[in-house]
Protein backbone atom coordinates (compact mmCIF):
# COMPACT_ATOMS: atom_id res chain seq x y z
CA UNK A 1 0.00 0.00 0.00
CA UNK A 2 0.84 3.38 -0.37
CA UNK A 3 2.31 5.17 2.78
CA UNK A 4 -0.78 7.89 3.39
CA UNK A 5 -3.34 5.53 3.93
CA UNK A 6 -1.14 3.10 5.89
CA UNK A 7 -0.31 6.29 8.25
CA UNK A 8 -4.29 7.04 8.21
CA UNK A 9 -4.68 3.21 9.61
CA UNK A 10 -2.26 3.19 11.91
CA UNK A 11 -2.98 6.44 13.61
CA UNK A 12 -6.98 4.73 13.43
CA UNK A 13 -6.45 1.66 14.96
CA UNK A 14 -3.66 3.10 17.25
CA UNK A 15 -5.64 6.25 18.82
CA UNK A 16 -8.45 3.88 19.08
CA UNK A 17 -6.85 1.36 20.90
CA UNK A 18 -5.61 3.92 22.80
CA UNK A 19 -8.72 5.42 23.89
CA UNK A 20 -10.83 1.83 24.70
CA UNK A 21 -8.01 1.19 26.46
CA UNK A 22 -6.82 4.26 28.81
CA UNK A 23 -10.11 6.08 29.45
CA UNK A 24 -11.05 3.97 32.47
CA UNK A 25 -7.49 2.55 33.07
CA UNK A 26 -6.88 4.21 36.45
CA UNK A 27 -10.63 2.97 37.85
CA UNK A 28 -9.40 -0.48 36.42
CA UNK A 29 -6.26 -0.21 38.58
CA UNK A 30 -7.96 1.27 41.71
CA UNK A 31 -10.95 -0.71 42.21
CA UNK A 32 -10.05 -4.20 40.37
CA UNK A 33 -6.37 -3.90 41.09
CA UNK A 34 -6.66 -2.62 44.67
CA UNK A 35 -3.41 -0.03 43.70
CA UNK A 36 -3.20 3.04 46.66
CA UNK A 37 -1.95 6.45 45.73
CA UNK A 38 1.94 5.54 45.94
CA UNK A 39 1.19 2.11 43.47
CA UNK A 40 -0.21 4.38 41.19
CA UNK A 41 2.34 7.01 41.11
CA UNK A 42 4.90 4.62 40.50
CA UNK A 43 3.49 2.76 37.89
CA UNK A 44 3.92 5.88 36.08
CA UNK A 45 6.96 6.95 37.33
CA UNK A 46 8.14 3.42 35.93
CA UNK A 47 6.79 3.94 32.68
CA UNK A 48 8.58 7.14 32.14
CA UNK A 49 12.00 6.01 33.66
CA UNK A 50 11.57 3.26 30.73
CA UNK A 51 10.62 5.89 27.90
CA UNK A 52 13.42 8.04 28.87
CA UNK A 53 15.99 5.63 29.13
CA UNK A 54 14.43 3.66 25.93
CA UNK A 55 13.88 6.31 24.04
CA UNK A 56 17.12 7.51 22.35
CA UNK A 57 18.81 3.98 21.67
CA UNK A 58 15.29 2.57 19.83
CA UNK A 59 15.40 6.17 17.32
CA UNK A 60 19.28 5.32 16.89
CA UNK A 61 18.08 1.61 15.95
CA UNK A 62 15.58 2.97 13.88
CA UNK A 63 17.68 5.23 11.86
CA UNK A 64 19.93 2.77 11.15
CA UNK A 65 17.69 -0.49 10.64
CA UNK A 66 14.61 0.24 9.61
CA UNK A 67 11.88 2.85 10.52
CA UNK A 68 9.34 0.29 9.69
CA UNK A 69 10.61 -2.66 11.58
CA UNK A 70 11.12 -0.33 14.59
CA UNK A 71 7.20 0.75 14.14
CA UNK A 72 5.79 -2.94 13.68
CA UNK A 73 7.82 -3.86 16.40
CA UNK A 74 6.70 -1.19 18.79
CA UNK A 75 2.91 -1.94 18.24
CA UNK A 76 3.61 -5.54 19.06
CA UNK A 77 5.19 -4.46 22.39
CA UNK A 78 2.55 -2.30 23.01
CA UNK A 79 -0.31 -4.65 22.58
CA UNK A 80 1.63 -7.36 24.77
CA UNK A 81 2.38 -4.65 27.53
CA UNK A 82 -1.21 -3.69 27.66
CA UNK A 83 -2.67 -7.64 27.36
CA UNK A 84 -0.73 -8.41 30.68
CA UNK A 85 -1.94 -5.44 32.54
CA UNK A 86 -5.40 -6.24 31.32
CA UNK A 87 -4.95 -10.30 32.05
CA UNK A 88 -3.27 -10.19 35.43
CA UNK A 89 -4.80 -7.76 37.50
CA UNK A 90 -1.65 -7.82 40.42
CA UNK A 91 0.84 -4.71 40.83
CA UNK A 92 3.66 -6.33 39.54
CA UNK A 93 2.04 -7.52 36.32
CA UNK A 94 1.20 -3.80 35.55
CA UNK A 95 4.82 -2.92 36.41
CA UNK A 96 5.93 -5.31 34.10
CA UNK A 97 3.31 -4.41 31.07
CA UNK A 98 4.16 -1.10 31.67
CA UNK A 99 7.76 -1.67 31.04
CA UNK A 100 6.72 -3.49 27.72
CA UNK A 101 4.42 -0.84 26.74
CA UNK A 102 6.98 2.24 27.15
CA UNK A 103 9.76 0.41 25.16
CA UNK A 104 6.76 -0.58 22.84
CA UNK A 105 6.00 3.35 22.37
CA UNK A 106 9.97 4.70 22.19
CA UNK A 107 9.83 2.09 19.27
CA UNK A 108 6.99 3.61 17.90
CA UNK A 109 7.94 7.28 18.43
CA UNK A 110 10.22 9.14 16.60
CA UNK A 111 10.60 6.16 13.96
CA UNK A 112 6.66 6.60 12.54
CA UNK A 113 6.79 10.39 11.96
CA UNK A 114 10.37 10.04 9.93
CA UNK A 115 8.71 6.71 8.27
CA UNK A 116 5.92 9.01 6.65
CA UNK A 117 7.59 12.24 6.21
CA UNK A 118 10.43 10.41 3.70
CA UNK A 119 7.83 8.80 2.25
CA UNK A 120 5.84 11.10 1.54
CA UNK A 121 8.53 13.99 0.81
CA UNK A 122 9.14 17.01 3.16
CA UNK A 123 7.12 19.35 1.62
CA UNK A 124 3.83 17.00 2.05
CA UNK A 125 4.54 15.69 5.66
CA UNK A 126 2.98 18.91 7.61
CA UNK A 127 -0.51 17.99 5.86
CA UNK A 128 -0.15 14.29 6.21
CA UNK A 129 0.40 14.74 10.53
CA UNK A 130 -2.57 17.16 10.95
CA UNK A 131 -5.11 14.84 8.50
CA UNK A 132 -3.45 11.93 10.57
CA UNK A 133 -4.30 13.83 13.91
CA UNK A 134 -7.82 14.36 12.45
CA UNK A 135 -8.40 10.40 11.61
CA UNK A 136 -6.97 9.90 15.24
CA UNK A 137 -9.11 12.53 16.82
CA UNK A 138 -12.39 10.29 15.51
CA UNK A 139 -11.26 6.96 16.33
CA UNK A 140 -10.48 8.48 19.68
CA UNK A 141 -13.98 9.03 20.60
CA UNK A 142 -15.25 5.50 19.10
CA UNK A 143 -13.00 4.39 21.19
CA UNK A 144 -14.19 6.09 24.73
CA UNK A 145 -17.22 4.25 23.47
CA UNK A 146 -16.45 1.01 23.04
CA UNK A 147 -14.49 1.33 26.38
CA UNK A 148 -17.22 2.50 28.40
CA UNK A 149 -19.47 -0.23 26.66
CA UNK A 150 -16.93 -3.20 27.63
CA UNK A 151 -16.04 -1.93 30.97
CA UNK A 152 -19.74 -2.42 31.72
CA UNK A 153 -19.43 -6.46 31.35
CA UNK A 154 -15.75 -5.77 33.38
CA UNK A 155 -13.11 -3.49 33.89
CA UNK A 156 -10.27 -5.01 32.44
CA UNK A 157 -11.88 -6.17 29.25
CA UNK A 158 -11.58 -2.47 27.47
CA UNK A 159 -7.65 -2.85 28.44
CA UNK A 160 -7.72 -6.26 26.66
CA UNK A 161 -9.73 -5.14 23.67
CA UNK A 162 -7.32 -2.13 22.82
CA UNK A 163 -4.35 -4.61 23.36
CA UNK A 164 -6.00 -6.87 20.79
CA UNK A 165 -6.57 -3.92 18.32
CA UNK A 166 -2.74 -3.34 18.55
CA UNK A 167 -1.28 -6.72 18.06
CA UNK A 168 -3.85 -7.12 15.00
CA UNK A 169 -2.52 -3.75 13.90
CA UNK A 170 1.14 -5.02 14.19
CA UNK A 171 0.72 -7.93 11.99
CA UNK A 172 -1.49 -5.70 9.32
CA UNK A 173 1.24 -3.77 8.88
CA UNK A 174 3.92 -6.85 8.15
CA UNK A 175 2.11 -7.18 4.98
CA UNK A 176 0.89 -3.60 3.95
CA UNK A 177 3.56 -1.37 5.70
CA UNK A 178 6.17 0.12 2.41
CA UNK A 179 9.68 1.48 2.72
CA UNK A 180 10.72 2.56 -0.14
CA UNK A 181 12.66 6.05 0.38
CA UNK A 182 14.52 4.68 3.57
CA UNK A 183 18.57 4.09 3.25
CA UNK A 184 19.81 1.89 6.03
CA UNK A 185 23.17 1.62 7.35
CA UNK A 186 25.50 -1.09 5.90
CA UNK A 187 25.58 -4.37 7.41
CA UNK A 188 28.53 -3.92 9.04
CA UNK A 189 28.01 -1.20 10.87
CA UNK A 190 24.04 -1.93 12.29
CA UNK A 191 25.68 -4.05 14.96
CA UNK A 192 28.01 -1.42 16.00
CA UNK A 193 27.79 -0.10 19.35
CA UNK A 194 30.16 2.64 17.98
CA UNK A 195 27.87 3.12 14.84
CA UNK A 196 24.81 3.68 17.43
CA UNK A 197 26.67 6.02 19.68
CA UNK A 198 27.71 7.54 16.24
CA UNK A 199 24.55 8.38 15.15
CA UNK A 200 23.04 9.81 18.17
CA UNK A 201 26.30 11.93 18.36
CA UNK A 202 25.21 12.79 14.69
CA UNK A 203 21.67 14.04 16.36
CA UNK A 204 22.90 15.51 19.02
CA UNK A 205 25.42 17.75 16.50
CA UNK A 206 22.60 18.62 14.25
CA UNK A 207 20.68 19.89 17.73
CA UNK A 208 23.57 21.78 18.76
CA UNK A 209 23.71 23.42 15.21
CA UNK A 210 20.33 24.46 15.06
CA UNK A 211 19.04 26.86 17.74
CA UNK A 212 15.61 26.23 16.28
CA UNK A 213 16.39 22.79 17.29
CA UNK A 214 17.76 23.80 20.95
CA UNK A 215 14.43 25.98 21.60
CA UNK A 216 12.02 23.20 20.53
CA UNK A 217 13.50 20.57 22.64
CA UNK A 218 13.99 23.00 25.87
CA UNK A 219 10.11 23.98 25.56
CA UNK A 220 9.60 20.50 25.23
CA UNK A 221 11.15 20.00 28.94
CA UNK A 222 8.92 22.60 30.23
CA UNK A 223 5.88 20.64 28.50
CA UNK A 224 7.18 17.33 30.36
CA UNK A 225 7.05 19.43 34.00
CA UNK A 226 3.58 20.36 33.70
CA UNK A 227 1.99 17.31 31.67
CA UNK A 228 2.36 14.59 34.42
CA UNK A 229 0.62 16.99 36.98
CA UNK A 230 -2.23 17.78 34.78
CA UNK A 231 -2.41 13.97 33.59
CA UNK A 232 -2.65 12.69 37.31
CA UNK A 233 -4.79 15.30 38.99
CA UNK A 234 -7.53 16.59 36.75
CA UNK A 235 -9.77 14.10 37.66
CA UNK A 236 -9.15 14.46 41.33
CA UNK A 237 -9.62 17.80 41.05
CA UNK A 238 -13.50 17.52 39.67
CA UNK A 239 -13.91 14.51 41.93
CA UNK A 240 -12.68 16.32 45.30
CA UNK A 241 -13.02 20.18 44.74
CA UNK A 242 -16.09 20.34 42.52
CA UNK A 243 -19.58 19.17 42.79
CA UNK A 244 -21.05 17.47 39.29
CA UNK A 245 -24.60 18.15 38.43
CA UNK A 246 -27.48 15.55 39.49
CA UNK A 247 -27.76 14.05 36.07
CA UNK A 248 -25.40 11.56 35.41
CA UNK A 249 -22.37 9.78 36.44
CA UNK A 250 -18.79 10.77 36.91
CA UNK A 251 -17.33 8.65 34.50
CA UNK A 252 -20.08 9.26 32.27
CA UNK A 253 -19.37 12.80 32.73
CA UNK A 254 -15.52 12.37 32.01
CA UNK A 255 -16.87 10.49 29.34
CA UNK A 256 -18.39 13.22 27.38
CA UNK A 257 -15.43 15.73 28.29
CA UNK A 258 -13.49 13.27 26.27
CA UNK A 259 -15.60 13.17 23.55
CA UNK A 260 -16.86 17.10 23.37
CA UNK A 261 -12.94 17.44 23.29
CA UNK A 262 -12.27 15.38 20.29
CA UNK A 263 -14.72 16.74 18.04
CA UNK A 264 -13.85 20.39 19.34
CA UNK A 265 -10.02 19.02 18.02
CA UNK A 266 -11.15 17.60 14.44
CA UNK A 267 -12.62 21.06 13.71
CA UNK A 268 -9.89 23.05 15.06
CA UNK A 269 -6.98 20.79 13.32
CA UNK A 270 -8.88 21.09 10.25
CA UNK A 271 -8.04 24.64 10.78
CA UNK A 272 -4.81 24.55 11.44
CA UNK A 273 -4.02 21.99 8.40
CA UNK A 274 -5.51 24.45 5.96
CA UNK A 275 -3.35 26.97 7.10
CA UNK A 276 -0.25 25.19 7.02
CA UNK A 277 2.78 26.32 4.64
CA UNK A 278 5.46 24.25 4.42
CA UNK A 279 7.34 26.95 2.87
CA UNK A 280 6.89 29.11 5.79
CA UNK A 281 7.50 27.10 9.07
CA UNK A 282 7.14 29.96 11.40
CA UNK A 283 3.29 29.84 10.83
CA UNK A 284 3.75 26.70 12.52
CA UNK A 285 5.60 28.79 15.63
CA UNK A 286 3.21 31.02 15.81
CA UNK A 287 -0.11 28.81 16.23
CA UNK A 288 2.00 26.93 18.69
CA UNK A 289 2.81 29.98 20.97
CA UNK A 290 -1.38 30.84 20.62
CA UNK A 291 -2.03 27.63 21.34
CA UNK A 292 0.29 27.36 24.15
CA UNK A 293 -0.72 30.36 25.55
CA UNK A 294 -4.30 28.92 25.40
CA UNK A 295 -3.06 25.76 27.26
CA UNK A 296 -1.63 28.00 30.40
CA UNK A 297 -4.41 30.23 30.95
CA UNK A 298 -6.77 26.72 30.66
CA UNK A 299 -4.81 25.26 33.75
CA UNK A 300 -4.91 28.25 35.69
CA UNK A 301 -8.83 28.91 35.26
CA UNK A 302 -9.22 25.50 35.52
CA UNK A 303 -7.60 25.28 38.82
CA UNK A 304 -9.22 28.77 40.50
CA UNK A 305 -12.64 27.38 38.97
CA UNK A 306 -15.54 26.99 41.89
CA UNK A 307 -18.34 26.34 39.55
CA UNK A 308 -18.39 23.06 37.76
CA UNK A 309 -19.33 24.11 34.32
CA UNK A 310 -16.38 26.36 34.20
CA UNK A 311 -14.23 24.05 35.33
CA UNK A 312 -15.82 21.43 32.11
CA UNK A 313 -14.88 24.37 29.73
CA UNK A 314 -11.37 24.71 30.60
CA UNK A 315 -10.64 21.22 31.00
CA UNK A 316 -12.32 20.70 27.21
CA UNK A 317 -10.10 23.69 26.16
CA UNK A 318 -6.58 22.49 27.57
CA UNK A 319 -7.43 18.82 26.28
CA UNK A 320 -8.24 20.12 22.67
CA UNK A 321 -5.27 22.69 22.35
CA UNK A 322 -2.54 19.98 23.55
CA UNK A 323 -4.50 17.67 20.62
CA UNK A 324 -3.77 20.52 18.26
CA UNK A 325 -0.11 21.04 19.32
CA UNK A 326 1.63 17.94 18.29
CA UNK A 327 1.27 17.52 14.75
CA UNK A 328 2.75 21.57 14.55
CA UNK A 329 5.60 20.29 17.24
CA UNK A 330 6.06 17.10 14.60
CA UNK A 331 5.89 19.42 11.48
CA UNK A 332 8.52 21.76 12.73
CA UNK A 333 10.52 19.48 13.93
CA UNK A 334 10.62 17.86 10.10
CA UNK A 335 10.97 21.29 8.86
CA UNK A 336 14.80 21.91 10.74
CA UNK A 337 15.84 17.91 10.45
CA UNK A 338 17.65 15.95 8.03
CA UNK A 339 16.15 12.56 6.61
CA UNK A 340 19.68 10.64 8.28
CA UNK A 341 19.17 11.74 12.18
CA UNK A 342 15.38 12.74 11.97
CA UNK A 343 13.78 9.79 14.15
CA UNK A 344 17.29 10.13 16.26
CA UNK A 345 16.14 13.52 17.12
CA UNK A 346 12.34 12.92 17.53
CA UNK A 347 13.48 10.20 20.01
CA UNK A 348 15.59 13.29 22.00
CA UNK A 349 12.64 14.93 21.72
CA UNK A 350 10.20 12.27 23.49
CA UNK A 351 13.11 11.62 26.14
CA UNK A 352 13.09 15.41 27.18
CA UNK A 353 9.39 15.47 27.49
CA UNK A 354 10.18 12.24 29.46
CA UNK A 355 13.03 13.13 31.88
CA UNK A 356 10.61 16.64 32.21
CA UNK A 357 7.47 13.92 33.30
CA UNK A 358 10.04 12.42 35.99
CA UNK A 359 11.07 15.70 37.42
CA UNK A 360 8.25 17.28 37.68
CA UNK A 361 5.98 14.79 38.52
CA UNK A 362 6.42 14.62 42.27
CA UNK A 363 7.25 18.15 43.18
CA UNK A 364 3.69 18.75 41.94
CA UNK A 365 2.45 15.67 43.88
CA UNK A 366 4.08 17.08 47.23
CA UNK A 367 2.43 20.76 46.69
CA UNK A 368 -0.58 19.01 45.86
CA UNK A 369 -0.79 17.10 49.54
CA UNK A 370 0.41 19.81 51.13
CA UNK A 371 -1.58 22.46 49.59
CA UNK A 372 -4.02 21.37 47.71
CA UNK A 373 -5.02 20.29 44.62
CA UNK A 374 -5.60 23.78 43.48
CA UNK A 375 -2.15 24.75 43.76
CA UNK A 376 -0.69 21.90 42.32
CA UNK A 377 -2.79 22.99 39.22
CA UNK A 378 -1.96 26.24 39.10
CA UNK A 379 2.29 25.20 39.73
CA UNK A 380 1.23 22.78 37.04
CA UNK A 381 0.23 25.73 34.41
CA UNK A 382 3.18 27.88 35.53
CA UNK A 383 5.67 25.20 34.77
CA UNK A 384 4.21 25.64 31.24
CA UNK A 385 4.54 29.01 30.61
CA UNK A 386 8.52 28.73 29.73
CA UNK A 387 7.62 27.23 26.82
CA UNK A 388 5.85 29.42 25.58
CA UNK A 389 8.54 32.16 25.58
CA UNK A 390 10.57 29.34 23.71
CA UNK A 391 8.84 28.49 20.91
CA UNK A 392 8.55 32.33 20.62
CA UNK A 393 12.38 32.91 20.57
CA UNK A 394 12.60 29.52 18.46
CA UNK A 395 9.75 31.71 15.42
CA UNK A 396 12.15 34.50 15.91
CA UNK A 397 15.31 32.55 15.39
CA UNK A 398 13.73 30.75 12.33
CA UNK A 399 12.64 33.97 10.87
CA UNK A 400 15.73 35.73 11.01
CA UNK A 401 17.87 32.57 9.37
CA UNK A 402 14.58 33.11 6.79
CA UNK A 403 12.69 30.23 6.96
CA UNK A 404 12.99 27.04 9.14
CA UNK A 405 16.22 27.94 10.49
CA UNK A 406 18.67 25.55 8.47
CA UNK A 407 16.60 22.10 8.05
CA UNK A 408 17.02 20.63 4.79
CA UNK A 409 13.37 21.05 3.80
CA UNK A 410 13.91 24.89 4.34
CA UNK A 411 17.07 24.49 2.00
CA UNK A 412 15.35 22.83 -0.31
CA UNK A 413 13.02 25.38 -0.56
CA UNK A 414 15.31 28.33 -0.57
CA UNK A 415 17.06 26.72 -3.73
CA UNK A 416 13.48 25.98 -5.66
CA UNK A 417 11.39 28.84 -4.28
CA UNK A 418 8.28 27.23 -5.33
CA UNK A 419 5.46 26.84 -3.59
CA UNK A 420 3.84 23.45 -1.87
CA UNK A 421 0.67 21.73 -1.88
CA UNK A 422 -0.16 20.69 1.82
CA UNK A 423 -3.08 18.59 0.89
CA UNK A 424 -1.96 15.00 0.30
Amino acid sequence: MRAYPVYLLIRGLGSFAGACAFTLNLVYQIQTVGLGPLELVLVGTVLEVTCFLAQVPTGVIADLYSRRLSVIAGYLLIGAGTLLEGLVPAFLAIVVGNVVWGIGSTCVDGAEEAWVSGEVGEERAPGVFTRGAQVGQVATVAGIGAGVLLAGAGLNLPIVAGAAVWLLLGVVLVFVMPERSFEPAAPAERGSFAAMRGQFVAGARVVRGRPVLVCLLAAGLFLGLGSEGWDRLQQAHFLQSLRFPSFGTPVVWFGVFSVVGMLGSVAVTEVVRRRLDPARPGRLGTMLVVAQLGVVAGVLVFAAAGEFWLAAAASVLVGLLRSVCHPLVASWLVANTEQRTRATVFSMSGQVDAAGQILGGPPVGMVGERLGIRAALALTGLLVLPAVGLYARAVALGRSRGGSGGGSAGRSRRVRREGADVIP
